[in-house]
């Protein structure tokens, strides 16, 4: 196996890129433009991350179809050693398998009988957990001309043989220093290699850049929100930006960044990206005069030769609810008043369904396909949301519970389209989360989320009914959405929220994950369920399909993480989810592999300290808490499945040890480092008297939480 990290300091410390021989890649991966252009009529192959560049996610194959999917079995599996949340879209190149892990991992495989190829591990140092908001998560690879292309947690591009997965160059591309981190797919665009970054509650400025395939020089890069204006602006959009927002805004970095979705247009020639929210979330803390804090929370468009600017449209005007625009953006043709039209179609976290003329980025139609309550609609011509004007939680100084919350009513997990049925099959969700500003006084620390907000105090109560009401107001569905006609034409409801991603098929087949540990098969044209399989875990990746020697085959990684994970183990519970068992999954007509029995699951009773604390020590503690540690360990300190629970911490009785580990950061080389910059130990010790409450109230309810 290979674990090369190689020149590990200087490359985390931004050195210039690695060279090695073999600069050409080997014999796999033989992925040229035109490969990729002809991509759509190549069903045995799936090159590109979205399968082709218009991220339709439809495979014309039809050997698996609505007539026999109830024979499909599994062929092959691989344990995957990485228990965290699996994100990726496997990649398979004449008969390879390309896939990433969590930590960034890349995995090679024969994509027909599961044979290990090779491994490569980039060595992402577990302290990089601090700074990403969703889990140590990775979407994919992308291929090209021999190489193979991972974007790591810590901020590096790195191309690898495709034969053997040996580095041949590695690039870091994030700022010395930065709180930036990488969860996205590259993309590969005429020679380059795209990549954005994540980071946007963490004062960092948002960028899309384009790379050399073969060499990983910087080709160019597009910011997104404005930097120093003391400093010439980058580009004339940026000068455009700038007046809209506050003068000193640049400071707490603007967000804005461009954490996943990246679109290839051929027939515009343009690229399309959605960015992130603008930072901090609450636009007083951005600046009194904050205005609509472009380019943040917008789909826009450049040309892929140089990066400049063409069109951009704003979906969530100065966004204070983290509805980021960066869910996947899909290029169709469909009838717009009758005719022809080449479009955009987009669903963003804010709720409503977007289709723009993919051309000029105008205004086309948006309904919700979720439920909301931030807006009542959109304005015809324009576009602009209508926002309740409750929901300007900064101005009324209240707080407001909003719909959807910041998980979104669509998230990361991708869609599908089928020019078959004309439906767009939406991973939907159903959730609500409270909002409220911090005090104007508010700074940025150094470590953590920097939000603007005021968290603490707002965490669910440990009363059963409560907590019943909280989960029953979160489900999940998949809704079969006619863009057309701007309505659902079916939907199939879960228990809870964040269920897989999507693949539609000329087979008149829709797979998707679940929550709950199953991967199912309905009617495309009307959402009958057909098959299923226990997957022992949740599943939020999306699935995919490819043939070899005529075989059909559908893969899909399983293995629980993610957002809803670390943001806590209350509502996990609603989709029945198993802890995380991560493994790679192959089916096939016939396929008749059985899975190993799950482990025994044993729930935890909690047995905490008795408390000893003061009432004003819980009310500091809760307020540091649900700003920075929430974040990780959860709402009310109840916790997921793959952070720690500190309500069973050993910890927790030990004040001595408690400083050590989160003042001191004795366990940072596992993801928990030192905050002593941003709290004294008597506000630590705070947390954890905070935290024995909160346990012992739970205690008390017989809740462990799990």
């Amino acid at each position: 196996m290979y674990k090369r990290y190689v020149l590990a300091g200087a490359l985390i410390l931004g050195a210039a890129s690695l060279s090695s021989c073999g600069h050409n890649g080997g014999k796999g991966a033989k992925v040229d433009d035109a490969r990729l252009l002809a991509a759509a009529d190549d069903g045995a192959n799936w090159m590109t991350y979205g399968r082709t560049y218009d991220e339709q996610r439809f495979s014309p194959l039809t050997a698996v179809n609505d007539s026999n999917v109830g024979q499909l079995g599994l062929e092959w599996s691989s344990d995957l050693d990485t228990a965290r949340g699996q994100e990726a879209t496997p990649i398979v190149v004449d008969g390879v398998m390309y896939i990433t892990t969590a930590w960034s991992m890349v995995k090679a495989y024969d994509a027909a009988t599961g044979k290990p190829l090779w491994s490569y591990d980039p060595q992402v140092p577990r302290s990089k957990l601090v700074d990403v908001c969703c889990d140590a998560v990775n979407r994919g690879v992308a291929v090209y001309q021999g190489k193979v292309y991972v974007a790591t947690l810590d901020g590096r591009l790195i191309a690898l043989n495709a034969d053997d997965g040996k580095v041949i160059w590695s690039k870091l591309t994030i700022p010395e220093g930065s709180h930036m981190a990488i969860t996205g797919a590259p993309r590969i665009v005429k020679g380059k290699v795209l990549i954005g970054s994540a980071g946007a509650e963490y004062i960092t400025r948002g960028y899309l850049a384009a790379y050399d395939a073969e060499t990983g020089k910087e080709a160019w890069r597009f910011y997104t929100v404005p930097g120093d204006p003391s400093k010439p602006f980058e580009g004339k959009h940026l000068e455009a930006a700038s007046k809209t927002w506050a003068p000193d805004a640049w400071k707490n970095g603007g967000g804005g960044t461009v954490w996943d979705s990246i679109t290839y247009d051929p027939k515009t020639d343009l690229v399309y990206f959605g960015t992130a929210n603008a930072e901090p979330w609450n636009p007083a803390a951005r600046g009194s005069a904050a205005g609509d804090s472009l380019y943040t929370a917008s789909i826009v468009a450049v040309k892929p030769d140089t990066g400049e600017y063409v069109w951009h449209f704003q979906e969530t005007p100065e966004d204070r609810w983290d509805f980021d625009s960066n869910q996947q953006i899909m290029v169709a043709d469909i009838p717009v008043n009758g005719k022809p039209q080449h479009v955009i179609l987009h669903a963003p976290k804010n709720g409503f369904f977007y289709t723009l003329d993919a051309a000029t980025g105008k205004f086309i139609s948006g309904k919700p396909f979720a439920k909301i309550n931030w807006a009542s609609g959109l304005d015809p011509v324009s576009g602009k949301p209508i926002v309740n004007p409750e929901a300007r939680y900064e101005i009324t100084g209240k707080p407001w519970v909003g719909m959807p919350g910041a998980v979104g009513a669509h998230s990361w997990t991708p869609m599908s389209y089928s020019p078959k049925t004309g439906l767009v099959y939406i991973p939907a969700n159903e959730t609500v989360q409270v909002y409220k500003a911090a005090a104007k006084d508010w700074k940025p620390g150094p470590v953590g989320f920097q939000l603007g907000m005021d968290v603490g105090g707002l965490e669910v109560p440990a009363d059963k009914a409560i907590r019943a009401a909280t989960a029953a107001a979160s489900n999940g569905s998949l809704v079969a959405w006619d863009p057309v006609a701007g309505k659902a034409r079916w939907t199939v409801n879960y228990p809870g929220p964040t269920n897989g991603g999507t693949l539609a098929t000329a087979g008149n087949l829709v797979f998707q994950g679940t929550a709950g540990g199953e991967f199912r098969a309905y009617a495309a044209d009307t959402g009958k369920q057909l098959w299923t399989f226990p997957t022992q875990s949740g599943v939020i990746a999306a699935p995919m399909t490819y043939s070899v020697k005529g075989v059909q085959y559908v893969a899909i990684l399983v293995g629980w993480g993610g957002v809803w994970d670390v943001s806590g183990g209350m509502l996990v519970s609603k989709s029945r989810m198993a802890p995380n068992i991560s493994r790679l999954l192959v089916f096939k007509i016939g396929g008749a592999k059985t899975l190993p029995p799950p482990p025994p699951y044993s729930k935890r009773v909690l047995d905490p300290p008795p408390f000893t604390g003061t009432p004003e020590q819980v009310t500091d503690g809760s307020s540091h808490y649900g700003n920075s540690c929430s974040v990780c360990h959860g709402n009310a300190a109840v916790a997921g499945s793959l952070n720690p629970d500190v309500r069973h911490s050993a910890a927790l009785g030990n004040a001595k040890l408690w400083q050590l580990i989160v003042h001191d950061g004795l366990l940072k080389d596992n993801g928990m480092v030192s905050w002593a910059g941003q709290y004294s130990p008597e506000q630590i010790e705070n947390i954890r008297q905070y935290v024995i409450k909160r346990a012992n109230e739970d205690k008390l309810i017989g809740s462990g939480g799990e």
